[in-house]
């Protein structure tokens, strides 16, 4: 897995002094206030809040399965937030108790982002002042087309807040696709269902959804910096924007057409969905075995071979929730210590879009000809279509990223257009793979894209 203390801020790069031949230093990095760790927080308590709310409801007008259904969703993903806060940090061998006792009644975030503002506003106190205890990070970055190596002295109090965002990065994941998701699916088919739309389950809704949305932009961003370690990485605003169009159209139409799928086929319907999550789960376990590779053993120090396989099964169950509703952008790969695939494997990616994209359409039609007049005054024709085409324009949005926008796209040896271009035409192309020293054109088309 990725490191977890990385610097959260982009310092000023400026090749002040050479401390060796092909090493720039660089500026210290500055700290910023942390807002990731106060939305997150924030979206943590009010989903919870309005769970809670809903199950009250539930409870007083005897809906015993909804009332269940959804206390069950909030109970799993919170504990599995706890645990992924826990295990982040390290706070099993430390002496904490208050923080403990915090997780134990499910308030841990809260606790943290306490932790953070007060490590915030300590450096802000101490700003200028030279911190005695310093580490060195270096990191490879991409300067008008150049690969520069640069050095940075980070401050332990700098590094401590770095962790905590990581870790909040994390929980948000952990948030979103083992809670939010099931949440907001399993809301809109109680709405769907029952035809009211109470402002207890629309503001869970709402929740939900941001937390779903958030969430996957996170995905593609962690994505990014795991696959480049090496690599500093910068996202400016327009590739953040682009990333969340992206996810956002394609996980409200996803889970939208298997709330409209479950609403048709209700019972019958849970099959089909059961064994779609089975695959993506068991698919990395599968590819394990096959290799006939032996479990990592060495993901983290002071780990026993029940720790680690505990890990990397609460990873896989991460890694089918998120594929569920979209796309990781990561391959697990259960046999590496890293546990990802690190290269660019633009066929997984083509044949998760191309599997989604045919499940949508069946499920769509299914729908269409099967369902009941759940909703009033749409035509179920048009409302078929919509979903299709959100979905079609994500990928277009996932193609533009990956093709114009990505920001180490200088990196790739093939891009989108020339994967596409294989698919279409049946052949390899050549010449990029083998020649080691690109050509003046191919360095042109590389600017370029």
């Amino acid at each position: 897995m990725d490191q977890v203390l990385e610097i959260p801020e982009e310092p000023n790069v400026e090749p002040i002094s050479s401390l060796e031949e092909d090493v720039i230093r660089g500026a210290s990095p500055r700290f910023t206030f942390p807002f990731g760790i106060l939305f997150s927080t924030f979206l943590y308590c009010g989903e919870a809040a309005s769970a809670l709310y809903m199950v009250r409801i539930y409870r007083k007008n005897s809906e015993t399965y909804w009332m269940a259904y959804t206390f069950s969703f909030f109970m799993f993903s919170s504990i599995m937030v706890q645990l992924t806060l826990i295990f982040v940090h390290r706070d099993l061998a430390k002496d904490k108790p208050l923080s403990l006792f915090m997780h134990l009644i499910l308030l841990g975030p809260v606790i943290r982002c306490l932790e953070a503002m007060i490590k915030y506003l300590t450096l802000w106190k101490k700003e200028g002042q030279e911190e005695p205890y310093v580490s060195l990070t270096r990191k490879k970055m991409l300067i008008n087309g150049e690969e520069v190596l640069i050095e940075w002295e980070v401050g332990h109090s700098i590094r401590t807040l770095a962790m905590h965002r990581n870790a909040y990065k994390r929980m948000s994941q952990i948030q979103a696709f083992l809670g939010s998701v099931p949440q907001l699916t399993y809301q809109l088919y109680v709405t769907l269902i029952s035809a009211e739309v109470p402002l207890g389950r629309v503001v869970l809704i709402v929740f939900s959804l941001i937390s779903v949305t958030y969430g996957a932009t996170l995905c593609n961003m962690l994505a990014i910096q795991i696959k480049y370690d090496e690599y500093k990485i910068r996202l400016g605003p327009l590739e953040v924007l682009c990333i969340t169009i992206w996810r956002t159209l394609e996980i409200t139409s996803r889970l939208v057409i298997l709330v409209l799928f479950s609403a048709t086929l209700k019972l019958k319907a849970v099959p089909f969905l059961l064994l779609n999550f089975l695959i993506i789960l068991f698919e990395p376990w599968l590819k394990f075995w096959r290799s006939g590779a032996q479990m990592p053993n060495n993901i983290e120090k002071n780990f026993s071979r029940v720790g680690t396989l505990v890990v990397l099964i609460s990873v896989t169950v991460l890694y089918a929730g998120i594929n569920f509703s979209c796309w990781s952008a990561l391959q697990l790969k259960l046999a590496d210590r890293d546990l990802v695939e690190k290269g660019q494997n633009w066929g997984h990616m083509g044949l998760h879009y191309s599997v989604r994209l045919i499940e949508n359409v069946i499920m769509v039609l299914v729908f269409k000809f099967f369902g009941v007049k759940v909703l009033l005054n749409y035509c179920h024709s048009l409302i078929a279509l919509q979903l299709i085409v959100a979905y079609l324009i994500s990928i277009g949005f996932m193609l533009l990223f990956f093709q114009y926008l990505h920001p180490l796209r200088s990196l790739f040896t093939h891009n989108v257009v020339d994967y596409l271009h294989c698919v279409c035409t049946h052949r390899h192309p050549r010449g990029r793979v083998e020649n080691p020293e690109p050509s003046a054109d191919a360095e042109a088309r590389q600017s370029i894209v």
